[in-house]
């Protein structure tokens, strides 16, 4: 490829970049200086102190490039998907049935989907 697809590449990312900044900027000021004042009493804030409550709290939250501890996280997130692929080669179909049902009604909305089967029809008054 030549340079000038690269540069003009480069080019639009960083407009892109800029552009998402300065409107994730301008979000923030207008709803710190639409809320804030009324809620709490404080004062209102500029455009580049928007800005700079933008980065603070991206980098205390951790919301740049995945978070604190992705790399973490991915790894064992993989680990737990090769341990349950190894579990469920050693099942038999009728094994493997059996857990993926039971695992359809973990938690509280496959126990509201079980109470619902296991209630007996309402009647309607017309």
């Amino acid at each position: 490829m030549d340079r000038k697809f690269w540069f003009l590449r480069g080019l639009r990312i960083i407009l892109a970049v800029a552009f998402f900044v300065a409107l994730a900027g301008f979000v923030v000021m207008s709803l710190w200086n639409w809320l804030m004042p009324y809620l709490f009493h404080l004062p209102t804030v500029s455009f580049a102190q928007a800005l700079g409550l933008f980065i603070l709290s991206k980098l205390l939250l951790g919301g740049f490039r995945g978070g604190p501890g992705a790399a973490w996280k991915a790894k064992a997130q993989q680990h737990w998907r090769q341990k349950m692929a190894s579990r469920m080669q050693g099942m038999s179909e009728e094994e493997r049935e059996k857990f993926r049902q039971r695992m359809r009604n973990c938690g509280p909305w496959g126990r509201m989907a079980e109470a619902r089967q296991a209630a007996p029809p309402t009647a309607t008054a017309d």
